[in-house]
């Protein structure tokens, strides 16, 4: 479904009036615009945000999930995929947001959010190795922005042989 122009701007405004320490505003904002477009899947992420902010997680997954049947694509897809992932870790479904995350990794590889949430839910889940590899394949991709120089080559392949289950200790 088409995000017209007065859709973002209407989106925007509720992103510029928003208070995070006061979010229930926000909600009957963005729950009044999903009224006004039953069944708009980036009006269903925008309220499912909403209430993730909040601190409403149960209600926010109800609704990525909805966001997600009604169908999403490129960017708006890839924060879906995201904020569920984190919302899934936040109410201790860490199989089903590292399902999640792996989903978004295989559909948007070079993105630094996927990453680094993935890397957030593989630690709670308690793959320590595969979120450090997932952290420093972040860096290193960022190498040049950083002071890592002739480290990052090293931290690189020590992100490779973290993420490949320590090949070394299976001999």
């Amino acid at each position: 479904m088409e995000l017209t122009e007065d859709l973002k701007d209407a989106i925007a405004t509720g992103y510029a009036r928003r208070d995070r320490d006061d979010m229930a505003p926000t909600i009957a904002y963005f729950e009044g615009l999903l009224a006004e477009h039953p069944e708009h899947p980036v009006l269903v992420l925008e309220v499912a945000g909403a209430y993730d902010t909040a601190g409403r997680e149960a209600d926010a997954a109800v609704r990525y999930e909805r966001a997600l049947d009604l169908g999403l694509d490129g960017d708006d897809l890839r924060r879906c995929l995201c904020q569920y992932g984190s919302t899934l870790r936040w109410l201790g479904r860490l199989e089903e947001s590292v399902a999640v995350l792996e989903r978004a990794r295989a559909q948007f590889p070079q993105s630094d959010a996927v990453r680094v949430f993935l890397a957030l839910s593989l630690a709670e889940a308690g793959s320590t190795d595969a979120a450090v590899a997932q952290l420093l394949a972040v860096i290193t991709d960022h190498a040049d922005v950083t002071d890592l120089g002739r480290y990052a080559v090293g931290l690189r392949g020590l992100g490779t042989w973290l993420g490949a289950g320590r090949p070394e200790d299976a001999e």
